[in-house]
């Protein structure tokens, strides 16, 4: 994980933030996710208006208001995917915003394939809480494809 700052951030720090929110997601979806893993490590960093604004053109398409529709998100996502490791991610942040860019290695659990792609997110913070989301895939057709199972 890089950084853009030499200090080491306090703990409302974006980066800060963005590190518990995604170690709790990493310890939720090792855990089995909804049914199995407590939500409360992520909800702690999210804004209990929070968006998440997903491509049309992926599984788990659409736009995931608040705490409930962010664990309805993860619902769907661990039902798409069988395995979702981050490779890399370098950070980028210019006030409250925080730009995502990570390298993805994903099993989709409905055929089996596997896939290596970046996604770049930009996050919006409020105070110490994310409050929107906008993921970009490079590629949503290979997802969606590499998602369907053969007809």
């Amino acid at each position: 994980m890089k950084r853009d700052t030499a200090a080491s951030p306090g703990p409302s720090h974006p980066l800060s933030v963005l590190e518990r929110f995604f170690a709790a997601e990493v310890a939720y979806m090792v855990a089995g996710g909804v049914g199995n893993a407590s939500f409360e490590g992520m909800a702690a960093c999210l804004d209990p208006e929070v968006e998440l604004h997903q491509a049309e053109g992926l599984p788990y398409r659409g736009t995931w208001r608040g705490h409930l529709g962010m664990e309805r998100f993860f619902a769907a996502f661990t039902e798409t995917w069988q395995s979702f490791e981050i490779l890399r991610q370098d950070f980028l942040v210019d006030g409250d915003r925080v730009v995502v860019d990570n390298r993805i290695r994903a099993r989709a659990r409905a055929t089996g394939k596997e896939l290596e792609f970046p996604i770049l997110q930009i996050v919006t913070m409020k105070g110490d809480r994310i409050v929107e989301v906008r993921p970009f895939y490079w590629d949503t057709a290979a997802i969606a494809e590499a998602c369907s199972p053969p007809r």
